[in-house]
This record gives structure tokens, C-alpha cells and sequence, in this order.
């Protein structure tokens, strides 16, 4: 029988609805007509304004999200994640907003705490996640779909070396539960760099935060997404090597081909 059609997310179209049509949102139709206009400057039609741009850009992934789960009856746990991100944004963003046009002057340290918030939870999942029957490492890196997992456990077995894997795993675990923790200070330190010199009280300061959230956002996967994937190519280095070490299998043994 043929196996049915998976229905998994596509990591561009992931990337273009989350990160990168929002960005352009915020960055274009940001801009209030009426100021606009009261500067002298000039009106285009896509300048709507910092509420119904804020709005659009967070509309997007959350009714992609929406779509998906609908869609295949499951959610992913990534576009979980991104869905979490949008909702706390656009919750922190009405409280940083106040009704005379200006934001709250610890907009910044509280974007920042934002931006951490997921990663640092994570982080704290991964290592805790140890002591139970289903390490997350075991979610992210260490799984099926990457590692013949029956083969390397029917070896460890074999050779009796069942606290070296279970070390092994465990010094996995933490090195990428790092990453994350890394990737939570640098996401506070992006939002505090990016909000250095804001107006507050500016007369466009909702233009201006949109601005510096898209900025943020955008800037986001180059200095946090990059290091992030070193950290896991590394930890995965480190996995395979520790492997071969205790199993005395290769990696076209170890590892699915791809």
C-alpha cells in the first residue's frame, strides 16, 4: 500500500508568513497618514497607520496557524511556538501602548523579556525532561527520523555500557539546553540595543516601535538563528562522536540516509 501524503509544514513558507511578510508589514504600512501629512511628507496608499499594521502583520501567522490546525487536525510544535511569539506580542504591545499615542518608557526591557521568554522556557523543559521517560532531546535531535535509534540501543545493550549512553545523552541534553539559554541573553541584548535612543513620548513613537519590532524580528534569525545552529550542529558532532566511542558503530550505521 502506498503511505499516505504527510501534510508537514513547509519551512519557507514557515519563514515567509511568520517572519518575513510581517516584517514588511510593519516596516511599510506603518506610517499615520494624518502625521504623515502634518509633516509635510508624502501619503501613499499603504500608509495605514501603526494599530491597523500591527494588527495585519499579527493577523497573518495566527490565521496561518489557525489554517493549519484545521487543516490536519494536529498542531505542529513549531508553528505552536511562532503562534505563542505573535500572542505575546500583540498582548505586550496593547499594554505598551497607551491611548494618548505614546508607549511606556520600559517598552524595551519588557520586549526583551518577551523575546526570552520562549527560549529560557525551553531550556529549563530540555533539562528537566531528563528525568522523565521522554527526554526532549530525544523530540528535537535524537530521534527516529535522524538516528537509527532500535540499532544503536540493540548495540548499547550488547556491550553492556548503559551509563555511558545514558551520560551521553545527558551531556547532549545539556549542551543544547545552552543553546537556548544563549539565544534568551541575546534576544534581551537585540531589544535593548534596537530600543537604545527610543522616544517614548514622540509624537510617532507607534510608528517608531513597529519600526524597531520589525527590525527586531527581521535582525532576529541572523544574530540569534545562526549561532543557535552552530550550537546544534556542534552538539550534534559531539552525539555522533560519543557514540562511536561506546557503540563502536559507524555513522552510515548510526544515522538514516537522508
Amino acid at each position: 500500500m502506498t503511505a499516505p501524503k504527510r501534510n508537514d509544514e513547509h519551512p519557507l513558507a514557515n519563514i515567509l508568513i511568520n517572519v518575513l511578510v510581517p516584517v514588511m508589514i510593519l516596516s511599510l504600512f506603518s506610517k499615520d497618514p494624518q502625521l504623515q501629512a502634518l509633516l509635510g511628507k508624502a501619503v501613499r496608499p499603504w500608509h495605514l497607520g501603526p494599530v491597523k499594521a500591527i494588527i495585519i502583520a499579527l493577523a497573518l501567522p495566527i490565521g496561518y496557524g489557525v489554517w493549519y490546525f484545521v487543516k490536519n487536525r494536529k498542531a505542529n510544535f513549531f508553528s505552536g511556538l511562532g503562534l505563542l511569539s505573535v500572542v505575546l506580542t500583540g498582548g505586550l504591545t496593547l499594554y505598551l501602548w497607551n491611548p494618548d499615542g505614546s508607549v511606556k518608557p520600559e517598552a524595551g526591557l519588557l520586549f526583551g523579556i518577551k523575546e526570552a521568554l520562549i527560549p529560557l522556557v525551553l531550556g529549563v523543559a530540555i533539562l528537566f525532561s531528563q528525568r522523565t521517560a521522554t527526554p526532549l532531546i530525544r523530540v528535537f535531535l535524537y530521534n527516529d527520523s535522524i538516528f537509527d535509534i532500535p540499532r544503536i540501543e540493540a548495540r548499547v545493550a550488547e556491550l553492556a555500557v548503559h551509563s555511558g549512553y545514558a551520560q551521553l545523552l545527558a551531556a547532549a541534553s545539556r549542551l543544547f539546553a545552552a543553546s537556548f539559554f544563549v539565544s534568551a541573553g541575546m534576544n534581551v541584548a537585540l531589544a535593548r540595543w534596537f530600543f537604545r535612543g527610543f522616544d517614548a513620548r514622540a509624537v510617532d513613537a507607534l510608528e517608531v516601535y513597529n519600526s524597531i519590532i520589525a527590525k527586531i524580528t527581521g535582525w532576529g534569525f541572523a544574530v540569534i538563528g545562526v549561532p543557535i545552529l552552530v550550537f546544534l550542529f556542534f552538539t550534534l558532532m559531539r552525539l555522533l562522536a560519543g557514540l562511536r566511542r561506546i557503540t563502536e558503530l559507524t555513522d552510515k550505521e548510526m544515522l538514516h540516509p537522508r
